[in-house]
């Protein structure tokens, strides 16, 4: 009996009972843990404490507590019926005020005292607006039972909507579309792995398997308490994505042990041999991609750069621990659910046909990164949660269009100024009441009643709007929460402010101001990041490949594609969120670098072996199958979100992210051929083939009879040509035989010893 090693891959083999146990309990407890995640919906979250929206909003909690925001427009209604609605909506718990026009105008009196003129902001043709202010924060739980209970209220008779309406919504609307996106990717994914592998069983294991590592990085996210709703919406997908090749080289690298003849045990322990470093180094470039998010100072980059670097790294120990043992437990199914294959594995007419194109492309892509890298940061861009929130084809969307069309748009500012004197107070609110595009600026000093003292109100009237310390001004603006006009007028508006307090500390709250201080911390971020995930996957590869100048020739393709694909929404004249054109460089590289790690280390490969013509056809050829599938995948389960998600910031990023596999696959394929070629001279080492040669040697020693890790698609080639010959080997030792039999030999002619016994080898066979 062969003793046990000590080796990791011998401890893997040898306790693949344990590591199943273990995999059991974290799956539990990770589906315990599932549920009690957060999920946040604001961005306004992740500012930095230094910035002036969140020391704002600090001190809102603190005094006042920040306020969700709603609106409802009731229709066919009069004008006393739509006070009754008021008034109920009013008594909700949750709820703090409801501003009408009843504040202003005694509306109980005859019609011939009432100016519906002064009042056409709030009632007309049949129908009011009101705005609903919550005691607590959008996300709240007891703001959005509020909210439910105010859509009650109305039912058929109006329309609610807003921010807090948004929030309430937004959660149940993500997690089911999600849900439908990953059916989908699952089912689409087992197809495409059904085409390009020869078993109907091996896409379920590989799916298993990256299902398993999905489920313990959603769970093990409770340490982080809460994490972002883009997170949460991509982290699965881009997981299943992104993890999908570790598995499929490792079953590969054991199915072709075994077809050398390797007991199954010995077959796995040289197969994780073989495929740890390539496995390594791209879960390394994948998450140092991801792991560059982590340095924004806008809070989500962090968020998001987390749980997806964190993803992959599970996911890698998940294929590197357990799928070893599944792989052993499951041969016989493999065997026993084997097809034929559906895809050709013969690319060489396409390997030429890339050579052959080689320098139009590389021509078509000089022209076109020039003009790409310039227009990509000049299209359109949104910065705040209005993208979140306010997405077009959802209810909530649809609803504030209504409302807009019929009284305006509404921008909620609250003004955060110190508590001296009412007399400055009142004078700045009215000189706010009297700007244009102001619907109504509400404080406590411009609607007490003069020669009222503030102490004669009940202070649950003051606390609203006075604090021990701030008071607050309620400012309705007609705009949009995120245009220019908005940042304009809040620009305008915070000057006024300034000018009465100009030595005091104030502040303007609201979706507006937010959205100025995330445009002003976003921007910056970008380059950082770019600058840093460059340097990083360079890092990986130049340690992968023991070069300095290749990282560069590698990096090329991948990153003409970013420019490319974050260009297209400027051509395209869309309107995209910036913080996806943040991360989608971020994604885009991390996951589509492994294209070009794949493809250079087969260039290398043959080049050894021959000229570099021949070294850039066969690389094309080996590689195009295992590129093709992958970027497939990715493709998937992003145009999945783009095309399934009704939330802008999702579909967005999805469309990104789609559309940068897709062109990544594309100059892999087309483009990197020709750049190895170009930079042959100097990327080849001379000794490079004796180098290899030597560590296989060194690896065969070992009684290990590995294929390059590089090469694997190359080595099935092989492996086919070799199972072809040895079949027309038999099928000549067989016929000999027979003739012999039929026809005897003279003594003269009878084969030697070692001729007789090699024949009888094939015969048996």
């Amino acid at each position: 009996m062969k003793r046990k090693g000590h080796s990791p891959v011998d401890l893997i083999i040898h306790s693949r009972r344990l590591i199943e146990k273990v995999f059991t309990v974290l799956i539990i407890f990770s589906l315990i843990c599932i549920p009690m995640v957060g999920v946040n919906y604001d961005l306004t979250k992740y500012l930095p404490d230094s910035s002036p929206s969140a020391q704002a909003l600090d001190i809102m909690e603190d005094e006042f507590t920040y306020p969700g925001m709603g609106r409802v427009m009731l229709e066919d209604v009069t004008l006393y019926e739509a006070k009754n609605i008021k008034d109920r909506i009013a008594d909700v718990e949750g709820v703090d005020m409801v501003m009408w026009c009843d504040l202003e105008t005694n509306i109980y009196g005859s019609s011939a005292f009432i100016d519906y003129t002064d009042i056409e902001d709030y009632y007309k043709d049949g129908k009011a607006y009101m705005d609903v202010i919550f005691l607590e924060k959008d996300s709240s739980s007891r703001t959005h039972r509020a909210v439910r209970e105010i859509e009650q209220i109305v039912g058929d008779r109006g329309l609610v909507a807003g921010s807090a309406v948004s929030d309430t919504n937004l959660g149940p609307t993500i997690n089911a579309e999600v849900a439908r996106v990953m059916v989908l990717a699952v089912i689409i994914i087992y197809l495409i792995l059904t085409l390009t592998t020869t078993s109907w069983f091996e896409p379920v294991l590989f799916l298993s398997v990256l299902g398993i590592a999905i489920i313990i990085n959603m769970g093990s996210n409770i340490i982080f308490g809460e994490i972002s709703f883009l997170s949460n919406a991509v982290g699965a997908v881009l997981q299943l994505a992104c993890s999908m090749d570790y598995s499929i080289f490792l079953l590969h690298a054991f199915t072709e042990e075994r077809a050398n003849g390797a007991e199954p045990e010995q077959a796995m322990a040289n197969a994780l041999r073989a495929a740890f470093s390539s496995i390594g180094a791209s879960g390394a470039t994948t998450i140092v991609g991801f792991a560059a998010m982590v340095l924004m100072n806008f809070g989500i980059g962090p968020d998001m750069g987390l749980v997806l670097a964190k993803g992959i790294a599970l996911s890698l120990v998940t294929v590197l621990l357990l799928m070893p043992a599944l792989i052993l437990r499951s041969q016989n199914i493999v065997a026993k659910t084997q097809h034929r294959p559906f895809v050709p594995k013969q690319w060489r007419g396409f390997g030429e046909f890339v050579y052959k194109v080689r320098k139009p492309v590389l021509i078509v892509v000089m022209v076109l990164i020039a003009p790409c890298y310039v227009a990509q940061g000049m299209a359109d861009f949104t910065y705040g949660n209005e993208a979140v929130a306010n997405s077009p084809g959802t209810p909530v969307y649809e609803a504030e269009q209504r409302m807009n069309a019929e009284f305006g748009q509404s921008n909620m500012m609250l003004a955060l100024v110190p508590l001296d004197s009412n007399v400055t107070e009142k004078a700045m609110s009215e000189e706010l009441d009297g700007l244009p595009y102001v619907k109504y600026s509400l404080g406590l000093a411009s609607v007490l009643p003069s020669g009222i003292p503030e102490d004669f109100l009940p202070e649950s009237i003051t606390g609203i709007l006075h604090s021990e310390h701030w008071a607050r001004v309620i400012i309705n603006v007609r705009s949009a929460g995120e245009s220019d006009a908005a940042f304009r007028y809040a620009d305008e508006i915070r000057a006024i402010i300034d000018r009465y307090y100009p030595d005091e500390q104030t502040y303007l709250v609201g979706v507006t101001p937010s959205t100025q201080d995330i445009k002003e911390i976003i921007v910056p971020d970008n380059n950082r990041v770019n600058i840093v995930s460059l340097l990083g996957v360079a890092l990986v590869v130049a340690i992968t490949y023991k070069a300095l100048l290749l990282p560069l020739v590698v990096l090329i393709p991948i990153e003409c594609a970013i420019y490319i694909n974050t260009a297209l929404p400027y051509i395209y004249g869309q309107r995209t969120m910036y913080l996806g054109f943040i991360i989608v460089g971020c994604i885009q590289l991390g996951a589509t670098i492994d294209y070009s790690i794949l493809l250079t280390g087969n260039y290398l490969d043959a080049r050894s072996q021959g000229d570099k013509r021949e070294a850039a056809i066969r690389a094309v050829t080996v590689s195009a199958e295992s590129i093709l599938t992958s970027g497939l995948i990715i493709m998937t389960v992003a145009y999945g979100l783009f095309f399934l998600t009704s939330v802008e910031a999702v579909s967005g990023l999805g469309q990104l992210i789609g559309r940068g596999a897709l062109i990544s696959m594309i100059l892999a394929l087309f483009l990197l051929p020709m750049c190895l070629m170009l930079f042959d001279r100097w990327i080849i080492k001379p000794d490079y083939a004796q180098k290899k040669h030597a560590k296989m040697n060194r690896i065969r020693g070992k009684k290990l009879a590995l294929p390059t890790l590089s090469a694997l698609r190359e080595q099935r080639l092989r492996l086919q040509e070799q199972i072809r010959e040895n079949r027309r080997a038999r099928h000549k030792a067989i016929r000999n035989r027979l003739m012999r039999l039929l026809h005897p030999q003279k003594p003269a002619d009878t084969p030697d010893k070692a001729d007789q016994e090699e024949e009888n080898n094939h015969v048996r066979k």
